[in-house]
């Protein structure tokens, strides 16, 4: 098998923090009533019906991360989700490496639950060649 049985553990321990987190502060965040949010939401641009559907897609792609066989097709999710968050935090002069952080934590989750992702993106993959 491939990778360390210590590697996989960390990951998956990394993907269920990075998930908690996702669902917890960062989902639970755009549903639940706190002062300064719908002005927040508004000089962000979204209206707080929108940003509802965006916790609704935070928590099924956190979610999603977490299924072994969906992990990869959720990290690319994830990564595009994060990039949205960027652009938006971008666009209003805010600081903008939060997302960008856990874009790369995400990714380094999955690389240690499945080494393969590592191998890919350093150009040593599956050979191609007959």
């Amino acid at each position: 098998m491939i990778g360390s049985k210590r590697q996989r553990i960390a990951g998956w321990i990394l993907s269920v923090l990075l998930a908690l987190f996702l669902i917890g502060p960062s989902a639970v965040g755009k549903f639940v009533e706190w002062e300064g949010k719908e002005e927040m939401f508004q000089q962000m641009g979204y209206t707080q019906s929108l940003m509802n559907w965006i916790g609704v897609l935070e928590i099924a792609i956190a979610l999603l991360f977490l299924v072994p066989r969906a992990g990869f097709v959720a990290a690319i999710l994830l990564t595009g989700y994060l990039g949205g968050a960027t652009a938006t935090h971008v666009r209003v002069g805010e600081a903008f490496f939060f997302p960008i952080l856990i874009g790369i934590l995400v990714w380094i989750a999955l690389g240690l639950r499945k080494p393969e992702v590592f191998r890919l993106a350093m150009g040593f993959g599956p050979s191609t060649e007959s």
